[in-house]
C-alpha cells in the first residue's frame, strides 16, 4: 500500500489560501486531532490512527461542489450529498475505504428508512458508520462546524443538534458517547 499525500489529494480539489480551502482543512484537522485524542484514551479499542487521521482530514472532501454559500461552497449539488460526492472522489483516488468513511459520517449516519422518509437525494441504501475507525470520524465531526470552525461545541449541544434528526439518529449518537467518551 501506498502512503497517502493528504495535502497533495486535498489540493487537487481545492485551491490553497481561498475561503473555502481554510474553511475545510481547518474543519478536517481539528476533527482528526479530536478522532485522535479520542483514539488514544481507548487503546483497548485498537483504533488504526493512521487511518483515522487520512479520513477525517479527507472526510469533507466533496463539499466544494455543493451549493452552500454560508461556507463558500459554490456548486450545484445540495449539500447532504457531499459525503457521497467525497466517496466517489475517493474511490476514484484509489482509496475505497476512506470512501465509506466519506458516505457514512453524515450526521450519525443515514439509513434507507431515513433517505426514504425524509426524501434525501441521495442512493436508498444504509449510509451509517460500521467500523470502529467510521464511527470514531463521524462522532468527531459532529462537534465542529465550517461555520464556526474554531469553537468546539459542548456535548449536551451537539447532542440536542443531533435529537432534531430523530430518536434512532440520537441513539446512533449515544452509542458512539459510550464507545468513545
Amino acid at each position: 500500500m501506498t502512503t497517502m499525500n493528504i495535502q497533495q489529494i486535498f489540493e487537487k480539489y481545492y485551491q490553497p489560501g481561498t475561503p473555502l480551502y481554510n474553511s475545510v482543512w481547518s474543519h478536517s484537522k481539528l476533527v482528526a486531532e479530536k478522532a485522535l485524542k479520542l483514539a488514544q484514551v481507548h487503546p483497548e479499542l485498537n483504533i488504526d490512527s493512521d487511518f483515522v487521521y487520512e479520513a477525517a482530514m479527507l472526510h469533507d472532501i466533496g463539499v466544494y461542489l455543493t451549493h452552500a454559500p454560508s461556507i463558500y461552497c459554490t456548486g450545484e449539488e445540495p449539500y447532504i450529498r457531499h459525503g457521497i460526492i467525497g466517496a466517489e472522489l475517493l474511490r476514484n483516488e484509489g482509496y475505497p475505504k476512506h470512501a465509506l468513511v466519506c458516505e457514512r459520517h453524515t450526521g450519525t449516519g443515514l439509513t434507507v428508512d431515513d433517505i426514504i422518509s425524509q426524501n434525501l437525494p441521495l442512493p436508498h441504501r444504509d449510509m451509517c458508520p460500521i467500523s470502529l475507525e467510521e464511527k470514531l470520524v463521524c462522532f468527531a465531526d459532529k462537534f465542529y462546524s465550517k461555520s464556526t470552525p474554531d469553537q468546539e461545541k459542548p456535548f449536551d449541544k451537539v447532542r440536542k443538534s443531533v435529537a432534531k434528526y430523530g430518536d434512532a439518529s440520537l441513539h446512533r449518537f449515544d452509542e458512539m458517547a459510550t464507545l468513545f467518551l
